[in-house]
């Protein structure tokens, strides 16, 4: 077995795929338009990392009933059920990269090394220096 995808429900999938492209560069490769009676936020979309790079497939799709993680997880609060870590190689660029592209740093920084933001639809994910 093997992990080849990794799937995100959002609000707005379509858009949610634009800011990960914007952020990681990565190719979108499938894009689904609203299906007919849906709002015009429905659809999915798929990203795949650039030739030559080793990674999973993010698709993204439509979740009518979104409702944000809160982080860190507070209890009665919407937790959060994954998150993706990304690793780089120098992290304040790449946390000044991150917040151009439209992600929010958290207020909750867990550790040295790491800094977990919070993308449009306010899913958390981190980027960590890999040593």
């Amino acid at each position: 077995m093997r992990v080849t995808s990794v799937t995100i429900s959002a609000p707005d999938p379509r858009a949610l795929a634009a800011f990960y492209r914007g952020l990681l560069g990565w190719r979108l490769t499938a894009e689904e338009p609203p299906r007919p009676g849906n709002p015009p936020e429905d659809g999915w979309a798929q990203l795949r990392p650039p030739p030559g790079e080793t990674g999973p497939t993010l698709n993204f799709e439509y979740e009518r009933d979104h409702v944000p993680p809160v982080w860190p997880s507070r209890p009665g609060q919407q937790q959060t059920q994954a998150h993706l870590d990304i690793a780089v190689s120098d992290l304040e660029t790449t946390t000044a990269w991150a917040l151009r592209a439209g992600a929010t740093l958290a207020d909750h920084q867990p550790q040295e090394g790491v800094r977990v933001f919070l993308d449009p639809a306010g899913h958390p994910f981190c980027l960590f220096l890999d040593t």
